[in-house]
């Protein structure tokens, strides 16, 4: 299956649309998916293609991926149970702030000034990384990028001794960007993909998201066979990836320290 496409297959319909569409475009891409009176819609991606759905239809299930609150954004009731026609499953990635800040200290330990790249709604997300940084004593800088030109224009304003990309959607489709300005720029970064890391970024922690799409898997194939979407819990990851390119740290004058390589999930020479 392509990134940008969809499988039609007997009464079923996958969508995996990726951040490269626009927000606005989503309601529109969500209300042709139910006007086709599928049986079942997957979103990726976050919060807003799962809101998208969730505004078009309150019959058809859903199940939404790596949305990082999906209580407090509204997309459910609860993660026991969920209901109304919405489950899925978290990634995470806000409660995984603190952990790749401590991460970056350790790699970066001469680190005073961190910078954080982040998406819209970022409230929430720079609240947690404040608390954090103030927790090490480190001054925390937060830029703001939903766009290419945007990116450009942060890399150009960054005066910090390290970054801490933050988990949005934009901020993942746009992975060769960062990883090249990162490379462009000297500044050691920690994503929260291991496919930054694999494209010649220096580390990354997060949820094994391969684990959570076949998960997603398992879940529609449930609904398919007669389960109710309410009475599914929203799940949390439970595995976790630590990846290091020792070839990025090297081009950055960084050894890595003999911790983060024997916690390492992955190590790329």
């Amino acid at each position: 299956m392509s990134e940008e496409g969809f499988v039609e297959g007997q009464s079923m319909m996958w969508e995996y649309r990726w951040a490269d569409f626009h927000n606005d475009r989503l309601p529109a891409l969500a209300a042709d998916l139910v006007s086709r009176k599928v049986d079942l819609i997957i979103t990726a991606t976050g919060f807003s293609p799962a809101l998208a759905a969730k505004n078009a239809t309150s019959t058809i299930p859903i199940i939404f991926t790596n949305v990082a609150d999906p209580v407090g954004f509204g997309l459910v009731a609860g993660l026991a149970r969920p209901g109304g026609n919405l489950t899925g499953f978290s990634d995470l990635n806000v409660e995984l702030i603190p952990k790749r800040l401590e991460l970056l200290c350790e790699l970066v330990p001469t680190a005073a000034v961190i910078a954080q790249l982040t998406g819209p709604n970022i409230a929430a997300v720079a609240e947690q990384t404040q608390e954090a940084a103030r927790a090490k004593d480190i001054k925390l800088v937060v830029l703001r990028a939903t766009t290419e030109t945007e990116i450009d224009a942060a890399f150009e304003q960054l005066h910090a001794d390290a970054l801490l990309v933050q988990a949005t959607p934009f901020l993942f489709s746009r992975r060769d960007q960062l990883v090249s300005l990162a490379e462009q720029h000297a500044v050691p970064a920690i994503y929260f993909s291991r496919s930054f890391v694999v494209g010649g970024g220096l580390i990354s922690y997060g949820p094994d998201l391969d684990v959570l799409n076949r998960q997603a898997g398992i879940y529609a194939g449930k609904i398919l066979k007669g389960a109710n979407p309410a009475d599914l819990p929203v799940q949390q990851p439970t595995t976790f990836k630590l990846v290091v390119n020792v070839k990025t740290a090297k081009a950055l004058g960084l050894t890595i320290p003999p911790s983060i390589l024997a916690r390492a999930d992955e190590v790329i020479e």
